[in-house]
């Protein structure tokens, strides 16, 4: 786990942490909306974007890069953080009813019912994520469930899911977060019928999974960057993670036309110390003062991995129905994995009570940037792109990680790691799979706001 953790978490200096909210009013009629939003329709496939209020400033070091600390708890109650566009493929004449919901607008709220399956019923679960196996001795953030505002998040329904993926194929395109959300999704699923695993490379990094009885088939592709990058060490190295911007990694690309749905997701692999290339040159880097070579910052590189990514998914002859799931914020606290961060807590937070990293904050919106560029710009190639937005609903969660029991029974006593960015199985990664089948299943039928 400690290369888990490693992999995913770069150490970084401490700056500021500030409150960046958003304040939105979200419900109204279609006339109403038509005046509170920017709405950006195309004449062809009629994607549409719900604008959100400009994203605050964030402060940046004196490289212009932004940096993070530990987290940051607010005392009074902040504003609500109201959650991005959503880009729906609409067709012309499409509107909005009133009564369609903001899945991701809402709170978490006392669920008695707990989990749909636990760590002795289900195995898939990745020996760091199972913190019922490795002792974890409190249970109530088992026992909470996310009810949007104004209606109610069904629960995951495997018999469905797997009816309607009758002969199709899945692939989780990302990281080790991604890798955490496809166990839940297995878990999920395992309650009808347990996938079998017929492919994994040599890492166990990748993975193929198939459903005989409903001939589907579920992969996990191993690309953190999105990009093509070169990994030494699985990316601990001191001379940086050599990150090419103008290409992106074939282990994705090269699989993409065998999937009818396709998941996507960037993380914190792009915290780390990357050496950036374009047209075989370095031209800049993130986090690498004793180069002489100019700091550009995580969130350079992360735009440029965005919009290529975009750019291929618009362009390309196949057309499946691709799903961007936003930026995974973790809840470290009095430091970070490397100098003694944890996360102890046994509750969710209220709205308010915590107003994230500005570094989450900042990546998540150009998440959300460019997600609009692509319903601007991008539509008219027949292109189907829909938002999973787990952000807030994770930034309200600190309880739901494995912190030191990503470990069979550790010793508390002797400060054990902390895991403060996976998720325990089951936990609150689950309704991010129950967010999923609601949007993909259900095409059209919600309304997404800022």
């Amino acid at each position: 786990m400690e290369n888990e953790m490693k992999s995913d978490v770069e150490p970084r200096p401490s700056p500021q942490r500030r409150v960046g909210n958003f304040l939105i009013a979200v419900f109204g009629s279609a006339l109403l909306l038509a005046f509170s939003y920017r709405l950006l329709f195309s004449d062809s496939t009629g994607f549409l974007v719900f604008s959100s209020f400009p994203a605050p400033e964030i402060p940046a070091d004196k490289g212009g890069n932004l940096r993070r600390d530990s987290p940051s708890i607010e005392s009074t109650v902040a504003p609500s953080t109201r959650l991005p566009q959503m880009a729906l493929n609409l067709r012309k004449g499409d509107s909005l009813k009133a009564e369609q919901c903001d899945l991701f607008s809402g709170e978490w709220i006392p669920n008695s019912s707990g989990p749909p399956y636990t760590n002795s019923s289900c195995r898939y679960i990745g020996s760091y994520q199972d913190c019922l196996t490795n002792g974890r001795p409190d249970r109530g953030y088992l026992y909470w469930r996310w009810k949007p505002y104004g209606c109610d998040l069904p629960h995951f329904d495997a018999e469905k899911f797997l009816k309607s993926m009758q002969n199709k194929s899945w692939a989780f395109v990302g990281d080790s977060i991604l890798r955490n959300q496809i166990e839940s999704l297995l878990c999920l699923l395992s309650q009808v019928e347990e996938g079998v695993l017929i492919y994994h490379d040599e890492t166990f990094q990748s993975k193929t999974w198939y459903f005989s009885s409903h001939n589907f088939t579920l992969a996990l592709i191993w690309a953190p960057f999105l990009l093509e990058a070169e990994l030494k060490n699985s990316g601990h190295t001191k001379d940086g993670i050599q990150l090419h911007l103008d290409a992106l990694d074939d282990a994705w690309t090269s699989q993409y036309g065998k999937h009818d749905y396709i998941l996507i997701s960037g993380g914190q692999w792009f915290l780390k110390t990357t050496i950036f290339w374009e047209n075989g040159t370095i031209i800049g880097c993130h986090n690498c003062p004793e180069k002489n070579i100019r700091e550009l910052g995580t969130e350079y590189s992360y735009q440029k991995a965005l919009e290529l990514a975009f750019r291929f998914i618009t362009t390309s002859h196949h057309k499946p129905l691709v799903v961007l799931r936003t930026w995974t914020p973790d809840h470290f606290e009095y430091g970070e994995w490397y100098n003694g961060g944890i996360c102890n807590r046994t509750e969710p937070y209220r709205e308010g009570e915590f107003s994230g990293d500005p570094v989450d904050q900042a990546m998540r919106g150009l998440e959300i940037e460019e997600l609009e560029k692509v319903a601007a710009n991008g539509s008219e190639h027949g292109t189907r792109l829909k938002l999973l937005d787990t952000y807030h609903l994770s930034l309200l969660r600190p309880d739901g990680h494995p912190g030191p029991y990503r470990k069979l029974h550790p010793d508390i006593s002797k400060k054990p790691q902390n895991d403060c960015l996976h998720w325990c199985l089951p936990g609150p990664v689950d309704t991010w799979n129950d967010l999923l089948m609601e949007i993909v299943l259900n095409e059209g039928d919600q309304r997404y706001s800022s």
